[in-house]
């Protein structure tokens, strides 16, 4: 009888055990993914030194496995009723500061119909990149090889890419990016005519606090296109979770 009482409490600390790391191992896999949605209103649109709107509001939403993340950003102006409305999607994996991917770029001025893809037609552009954060500074570079891309001088497909250096920095109890893009080469879609620095930009991010646990993010950007000869100045606060 006592043989019999100590193989019941054996298997009951088992299957206790059993549970508890089944519990263990989903709970872990909850924290494993990551959402987050928050939405940013902006001054003005700028996007690697280029003016694409007047006032906007442009939410986000994302979710994270493992390094794997897909994330969804759009804009939408709420001043000039001809600012084109624009939906994008990326996704990415990331690991130990290198990352990779693609993203779908869409706006009613390329083309109203989101569902149409023929070439020299379409809205899209599906852009691939690739980056790596070195944690004083993080570079990147992104280049358009399908969709509506420009041209070069020769009026053939310029596959547009893009360069740009990130420096993120705290000062005065502000966090601070300072950021430099540059295009290689010709294309329209950047109206550049060869080799050209496109954005130079200064970024002031600080938190504004809303009772005992909200935090709002206030930001102030300078930001100038030297190939355009063109200057901005962008001001916004950030909402999200």
């Amino acid at each position: 009888m006592k043989w019999l009482v100590c193989l019941l409490s054996l298997g009951l600390c088992s299957m206790a055990q059993a549970q508890e790391v089944a519990e263990d191992s989903v709970a872990s896999k909850q924290k494993a993914v990551e959402v987050s949605v928050g939405a940013d209103i902006v001054s003005q649109y700028i996007w690697r030194g280029m003016q694409l709107g007047s006032a906007s509001i442009q939410p986000t939403a994302s979710i994270g496995w493992k390094g794997l993340n897909l994330e969804a950003f759009a804009s939408v102006g709420f001043v000039d009723r001809n600012d084109p409305y624009e939906i994008d999607f990326t996704l990415s994996y990331t690991i130990k500061g290198f990352s990779v991917g693609i993203t779908d770029y869409w706006n009613t001025e390329g083309d109203p119909r989101y569902f149409h893809y023929k070439q020299d037609e379409t809205g899209h552009a599906f852009e691939a990149f690739v980056g790596y954060d070195f944690g004083i500074l993080n570079v990147s570079w992104q280049t358009i090889f399908a969709g509506a891309d420009g041209v070069n001088k020769s009026d053939k497909r310029a596959f547009s890419s893009y360069f740009e250096l990130n420096v993120p920095f705290s000062l005065w109890t502000c966090e601070w990016n300072g950021s430099l893009g540059v295009v290689p080469y010709a294309t329209s879609y950047y109206d550049t005519s060869g080799f050209a620095v496109t954005n130079v930009s200064l970024r002031c991010t600080k938190e504004i606090p809303l009772g005992r646990r909200f935090k709002m993010p206030i930001f102030a950007e300078v930001t100038a296109n030297p190939n355009a000869k063109k200057f901005y100045f962008v001001g916004g606060i950030t909402l999200g979770i």
